[in-house]
């Protein structure tokens, strides 16, 4: 596991050390520290990674996991609990998300659900969101859409407020929100989070740029 916080790293590890069947075998304080330590001829069966960590963070950690050890599952904890962050993580291979309000039993509850090969989600519906529908493919074959809207959609996907998103394209927020509310309705979609979902469909944006 690695937390960039000493408390969590040795309070959750003794937690995890007292669960039947599992022992934390690496502790780092960042992911470069933990990639580091790793001995390759004895691989972790699973890596709790903290998205906020300082040097190399739970995302940049994760994309490297899932470009040397794809096989090996990953337990997010973050801060927040954001939509638009659990699906980025989702397509990054992470199986599990959790908050860092959890309780013990709660994590121990997301280990045990992602050694059975499933997946562990505080909002669960939120796998079902990247499920390819019918009517997904009818929107992609006949919605088009302009640079502006293309842009929108990949600054969306970054987690930026509508008034990061209005200095970045230089309008107003008032012009961003009108914006966003047209898109909606081309995209038949109903909040933030459905609009990141068509665009990580889509291909609009890719694993890489998250």
């Amino acid at each position: 596991m690695a937390d960039d916080h000493e408390m969590v790293n040795e309070f959750v590890g003794k937690e995890i050390d007292r669960l039947d069947g599992y022992k934390v075998t690496y502790q780092a304080k960042n992911g470069k520290d933990l990639i580091e330590q790793l001995q390759y001829n004895y691989l972790p069966d699973l890596v709790i990674l903290d998205m906020d960590m300082p040097v190399m963070d739970g995302r940049a950690t994760a994309k490297w996991f899932r470009k040397n050890y794809p096989e090996i599952p990953i337990i997010a904890l973050t801060t927040y609990d954001s939509e638009v962050l659990t699906i980025m993580l989702i397509q990054l291979g992470v199986r599990g998300v959790v908050t860092k309000d959890m309780r013990i039993h709660d994590l121990k509850r997301a280990i045990e659900t992602i050694a059975r090969n499933e997946f562990f989600f505080s909002n669960q519906r939120l796998v079902n969101l990247l499920k390819p529908t019918t009517k997904d493919i009818l929107l992609a074959n006949n919605i088009s859409l302009n640079e502006k809207e293309l842009t929108f959609l990949k600054l969306i996907c970054c987690d930026l407020c509508y008034k990061e998103i209005a200095q970045q394209m230089e309008l107003s927020v008032r012009t961003v929100e009108k914006f966003r509310d047209a898109l909606l309705a081309k995209l038949n979609a109903k909040s933030k989070t459905g609009l990141v979902t068509y665009a990580i469909k889509k291909g609009i944006v890719s694993k890489d740029d998250y």
